[in-house]
Formats: C-alpha cells, structure tokens, sequence
C-alpha cells in the first residue's frame, strides 16, 4: 500500500514538472518572440511638410531677414534653426504661437493608419528625425499619436525661462560621412536595436520609412530581412530608385529589400503581407 502511494505520489511530481516545464518554455518562448520594429522619419515622412521650414510662416510675411539665411549649410542645421527662433522670439512670437503653427500640419496620407496599426498589432516604433523634441511633441500629440511611438530620437529642444526655443545637438559624431554632426541615424536605430535585446527583444524585421539623404545610413545598416522604404521622387528615392550615377552603387551596398512608397497606405499593405507571412 505504501509502494503503491509513494508510486502515485512520484507519478504526480513529474507530471506535475514536466507541466511546469512545458508552460515555462512556452512563456519564455512568447517572451522572446522576435517582434517588427518599424523605424520612421518624421518630416515629409509622418507629416507631410518640414516642420522647421513651416515655423517660418510666423515671421513678418513669411520671410526671415536675409543676414539669418545666409548662415543655413547643410552640415549647420541646428545652428541655423537656432537664429531662427531667437529672431522669432525677438518679435513676440511665443509658444502657443508656435504649437498652432505646428498643429496646423497635415499627417501624410495613410501615415495615421499605419501607426495605429503597427501599434494595435504590438509592433514596436520609433521615430528617428533631424526636427526637435518640441515640435514632434506638439504634432504628436495634436494627431493622437504619441501612445503609439515607444521613443523618439532627436535634437533636444525646450523654451527657456524668457519663453525663446532653444535647440542642442542630439549627439556630436566624426564617425559617419553620411550624416550630419549632430546626428547619425544610423547609429542610433543600431543601438536601439542592441539596447532592445538586452531586455530580451529582438527584430525579425526592421522597417525603416524616410525621404531623405539623411535617411541613407539607416538603410544602409539594415539587413537582408528588412525593409528601406523610401518616398516616391524624394531625396532617398532619388539616390536609390532614380537615374543618378550612385544608385546602381548604393543598391549593391544596400541589404534591405527597397519598397518605394507614395502614403501610408503602401507601407500598410505591405505590413499585413508580412504579418500574414509570419502566421502562417
């Protein structure tokens, strides 16, 4: 009898483990299931302007004074936006004048559905932009969108204690031609991406949606299982897609799959062709 209880006993304990062990893997299976990062620009990419060259309608007819436009470069971004905002401040312009000037943009077509999409799915998404945090704040939240976006990587900007809008460098770079001083995309989806997977997060894919040149060292650091998506006759598209002597160049040294977009829309049904792959 007590063979037989003992016997009963050792039989319920393996069960018991072996149930255990089962629904152990399983969940550190579902955890460290592979998710789709989707990685965007912000201007004429989320919205369908430049947000920094839409500010300018605040000034007197729109126009900034000559001795300012003559500081832009393309490698001095900041610095330039700088001027403008201190002359925008020395004006009167303050900042609800500028978050109606922002909420006043247009969302690209279909870029709305995308991120709610993307998100409702369990997508991760971030944005990677040459803007400010305070614009892409504004617009953001204006659109309903901010929930949807776990991180935004970009020029930090804050108005100081006199109400003028004061922008710093994301970060000083030398190690990348490619990008500006100040940012380096490409570098920053990479190490977002390392940071993922020490919390356990991996991609399977990785979509990267832009328009510009500044966008090209992103794409470039993608891998064969990813996506660059860039915006029909725009700066990227142009470089990759166009007829200029770099894109056969370009397309050899670029990984990703190129998928050419016009709204929102196209990156969508492209999305759910994906997820549908991935669940069969």
């Amino acid at each position: 009898m007590l063979l037989f209880c003992h016997y009963q006993m050792s039989t319920v304990v393996k069960q018991t483990s072996t149930m255990l062990l089962s629904a152990l893997r399983h969940f550190r299976g579902k955890n460290m299931e592979s998710k789709i990062l989707l990685a965007f620009d912000f201007d004429h990419t989320i919205i369908d302007a430049n947000s920094d060259l839409r500010v300018k309608v605040l000034a007197p007819y729109g126009e900034i004074p000559q001795e300012i436009e003559d500081q832009y470069s393309d490698s001095g971004w900041t610095e330039y936006m700088g001027e403008i905002f201190k002359y925008l401040h020395s004006i009167g312009i303050r900042e609800n004048d500028m978050k109606k000037c922002m909420h006043e943009i247009e969302i690209t077509e279909g870029m709305a559905d995308l991120i709610r999409h993307a998100a409702e799915m369990g997508h991760e998404l971030i944005i990677i932009s040459d803007s400010n945090s305070v614009f892409i704040d504004f617009i953001l939240d204006n659109s309903n969108l901010k929930h949807a976006v776990l991180k935004v990587f970009t020029n930090p900007a804050k108005f100081d204690k006199n109400g003028q809008l004061k922008i710093e460098y994301y970060h000083t770079q030398d190690w990348c031609n490619r990008s500006t001083v100040n940012l380096c995309k490409g570098h920053i989806l990479q190490e977002f991406i390392k940071e993922r997977a020490k919390s356990g997060v991996t991609f399977s894919h990785v979509l990267y949606i832009g328009d510009g040149s500044n966008d090209l060292c992103p794409a470039l650091t993608l891998r064969e299982q990813d996506f660059v998506y860039p915006r029909i006759n725009f700066r990227l598209w142009k470089k990759l897609i166009g007829q200029k002597a770099s894109s056969e160049q370009l397309r050899a040294e670029l990984k990703a799959q190129i998928i050419s977009w016009d709204s929102g829309f196209d990156v969508l049904k492209h999305l759910k062709e994906l997820e549908n792959k991935m669940n069969c």
